[in-house]
């Protein structure tokens, strides 16, 4: 390691540089499939806009990839700032495209994938050469890029096309940077044929070269769109008719920007059924807070219905899961500015995406099931089956606690529901803080246990005195489980979520709590019970612009995060002195609405899941000696000195 750290120590990345350098922060790094996916949805987002009929991707003996599309074409003269061709800029500059313009309609994508801005660029990056062609104005230009970016050819006309306008990308990834070079075909495959389902009247082709000199192609059109796609994924009979239909905001809506909404179908299978969804056409694996908006909507709906027909049995508690549990789907989102969970986007983190989705689908839902009794009934009987399921689960666990039960913690909110997997615990510095939590929890699934100060520092503390300490003894007995026992039987909560302010004594408190449960309670992280929730630090306020961009709050986790809020603002046409910035010196501070919306309710929260790297136990236990051991002062003075330059502490 470097002795010293002055100016010489920074090294300033540039161009795409930061990509070559750090590729897994920015695409997956298992195959190259994702940055050939940067370069289709390119080519769908023009399909989406209307402008494109064909897309068609071929796969070479030689491992490049080429994606051709005959939507209006990159353009190619130059930036009016930048003064460099646009279509140079597109592939060379983080940061740039046509999906960041979006005022007034004056910008190339009403609705795309995203705002992170690194799309193909990535892909130049982290491959050895890129060709494009780009058929626009009668013309026929070609540029190439070679040694991830570094080298790139003159823009050139080398023909004449007439009307016909598209563009043409060919991509050779780099092997250094994959563990494979090559996309997998079947993930090609899955990827296309969403294509298709989503994007109707479009047809989508994927060719593959073979040994031999052959082209096998497949090509995908569905005629019944998002429905005749979900029947073909389950490959069984659902228990009522599939339901599809659509809902996007007008004009006039107050809500929401014209547009947004979605298009869905769903079914209700006995058994596991498939999910599949999307946000502006891009694949989101892991879900998000549109699937979250998708099953508030269904809920409220089916649950409405059963009411509506009496359908519940006395004494039964219908919840979202019993609903939910046996749904399949294929969800397609549209939203203005969708934010994504990382750069690979495989998860949507909109908050407002929650009651976009919901609202489209509830009444429409409830309207079809009321039109269609019989199979509104087989749905209500499938979740009523469930429900009924759960309870009974639930009163084989009341009874192996009943026998010996301590009495709970008095300040202890507990919640109703007694289903393990449901219920959360969350432990909160402070009462002020604790109050707001109480108001803003799920009654149903939520309990709070405020905490009185800091919890003792338990790393050197002997099992049978840690009960001598008010906060550890009223932790354990809320929890329901003996310390430095492994039998987790009578665990009361499947998530124990640490919950405190973002500052240096929040910090100090959750390394307190993380230390008592390594140390005591090591089978609740191995089980992985633990979370730690992320309270945003800021809150910005966006003012209302006109109908099509309605008034928005937004939340930042730390100053990073804030920067980038408002440079997105401001590439929306948003002046900065027009935003509020609102800063939050505690949890106590925030109101129980803006509480359960950052930190509490599971659509729209940020938590972290606690857990311990197979390989690492030695390591973890040596730095929770350093840090938590009475003798070890020196050694952590050590380490400070050393480390302390890497700390951004918000004191």
């Amino acid at each position: 390691m470097k002795p010293t750290y002055d100016e010489s120590s920074f090294r300033v990345l540039k161009g795409l540089e930061p990509v070559r350098e750090r590729p897994g922060m920015y695409t997956r790094t298992d195959s190259a499939a994702h940055i050939i996916q940067e370069v289709i949805d390119n080519a769908a987002d023009e399909a989406l806009a209307g402008f494109a009929k064909h897309i068609h991707v071929l796969v070479a003996r030689d491992g490049s990839v080429t994606v051709t599309d005959d939507g209006r074409g990159i353009p190619v003269g130059p930036h009016p700032e930048e003064k460099i061709p646009v279509v140079v800029l597109a592939f060379t500059r983080l940061h740039a495209g046509g999906k960041f313009d979006k005022k007034a309609g004056n910008g190339a994508y009403a609705f795309s994938g995203g705002l992170h801005g690194v799309g193909v660029a990535v892909t130049n990056a982290l491959s050895q050469r890129v060709e494009v062609e780009v058929r626009r104005d009668g013309k026929i230009h070609t540029v190439s890029f070679a040694e991830g970016g570094e080298k790139v050819s003159a823009l050139e006309v080398v023909g004449e096309c007439g009307k016909q306008t598209g563009t043409r990308v060919r991509v050779w990834p780099d092997p250094k940077y994959f563990d494979s070079p090559k996309a997998p075909q079947a993930e090609l495959e899955r990827l296309l044929r969403s294509k298709a389902v989503l994007l109707p009247g479009v047809q989508v082709t994927l060719a593959v070269e073979q040994p031999d000199g052959g082209v096998l192609e497949k090509t995908w059109r569905y005629p019944e769109g998002l429905a005749g796609y979900l029947k073909e994924i389950a490959g069984s009979e659902s228990v009522a008719p599939i339901w599809s239909a659509e809902n996007y905001a007008g004009a006039e809506d107050e809500s929401f920007a014209a547009g947004e909404g979605a298009a869905w179908a769903l079914g209700w299978w006995p058994d596991a059924a498939p999910t599949e969804s999307y946000v502006n056409l891009i694949p989101t694996v892991a879900g998000g807070t549109h699937e979250s908006g998708l099953k508030a909507g269904v809920f409220e709906a089916v649950k409405s219905f059963i009411e509506h027909h009496a359908l519940l049995p006395r004494g039964v508690k219908l919840q979202q899961e019993d609903v939910c549990g046996k749904l399949g789907f294929v969800l397609s989102a549209r939203l203005l500015d969708p934010q994504f969970q990382g750069q690979v986007k495989e998860k949507l983190n909109s908050r407002e995406a929650v009651k976009l989705v919901a609202s489209r689908v509830r009444d429409p839902l409830e309207i079809w099931l009321n039109q269609h009794v019989e199979a509104g009934k087989a749905i209500a009987e499938l979740a009523i089956r469930q429900a009924l399921a759960r309870q009974k689960n639930a009163q084989k666990v009341e009874k192996k606690k009943q026998s010996g039960v301590a009495v709970l913690p008095g300040k202890l909110s507990d919640c109703e529901s007694t289903d393990i997997a449901e219920n959360e615990l969350f432990l909160v510095e402070g009462d002020s803080a604790g109050g707001s939590a109480k108001m803003a929890r799920n009654r149903e699934t939520q309990a709070i246990l405020p905490l009185r100060g800091k919890v003792q520092n338990a790393w050197e503390i002997e099992p049978n005195r840690l009960y001598a300490n008010a906060e550890i003894h009223d932790i354990a007995v809320a929890l329901g489980i003996e310390p430095d026992n492994p039998d987790l039987s009578g665990l009361r909560y499947g998530k124990v979520i640490i919950m405190s302010d973002a500052d240096v004594d929040g910090a100090h408190i959750q390394t307190l709590l993380l230390t008592l449960f390594y140390r005591h309670f090591p089978a609740l992280i191995a089980k992985g019970h633990v979370f730690v929730a992320q309270p945003p630090l800021y809150r910005v306020d966006v003012p209302a612009s006109g109908k099509k961009r309605p008034a928005k709050r937004l939340y930042a986790l730390d100053d990073g995060e804030l920067e980038a809020i408002k440079e997105r603002l401001a590439k929306e046409g948003v002046p900065l002195d027009k935003i509020e910035v609102g800063r939050f010196k505690g949890l106590g501070e925030m109101n129980p609405e803006q509480l359960r919306e950052t930190a509490m309710d599971p659509a729209t929260r940020r938590v972290l899941p606690v857990f311990e790297r197979p390989d690492a136990h030695a390591e973890t236990v040596r730095l929770f000696n350093l840090l938590m051991g009475k003798n070890e002062s020196a050694g952590r003075r050590a380490w400070m000195e050393e480390k302390g330059n890497l700390i951004e502490a918000d004191v």
